[in-house]
């Protein structure tokens, strides 16, 4: 009996040790990005930025079509330092393409977004552009529109 208790409390031990590590990272992930993030903002209050200049963007390229593959469709997020900007979306099939545009203010999608427009929006936010793919780990800042304008 002792040694099953002193067993499961062992495994019990080992189960918090190993989600501990894993939350340690994920923090330590956080934090790194809320810097960068924070410099960003700092760099802009201290004058030293453009704010109307196109300065983040991200390139997402995705097959939209089961007929097609080689990863020819692609979603760009081009934004200032405001976060106002657009994010366009090309489908490319093997007898037409079809071209999107969705306008961007404060960070947030005017309409809403495909998963893929997602990923290049939030990869431009966060300055990890110019390109990622839809397996690159980043923050979702929620399925938002943007705000009304003041």
């Amino acid at each position: 009996m002792f040694v099953a208790v002193a067993v499961a409390g062992f495994v019990a031990g080992v189960a918090g040790l190993s989600i501990a590590v894993v939350a340690h990272n994920r923090v330590n992930q956080v934090v790194a990005e809320c810097s960068e993030t924070l410099r960003r903002q700092l760099q802009l209050a201290g004058g030293t930025a453009d704010t109307q200049a196109l300065r983040d963007l991200a390139i997402v390229h995705y097959d939209a079509l089961k007929e097609m593959s080689g990863h020819r469709s692609f979603s760009l997020a081009v934004l200032n330092a405001h976060g106002d900007g657009v994010v366009v979306s090309s489908i490319n099939g093997r007898t037409e393409t079809r071209t999107y545009a969705k306008a961007v203010r404060r960070g947030y999608a005017v309409d809403s977004l495909s998963p893929e427009e997602n990923q290049a929006l939030r990869a431009a936010r966060l300055g990890k552009g110019p390109v990622v793919t839809m397996d690159d780990p980043l923050p979702d800042f929620g399925d938002r529109t943007a705000p009304a304008a003041p």
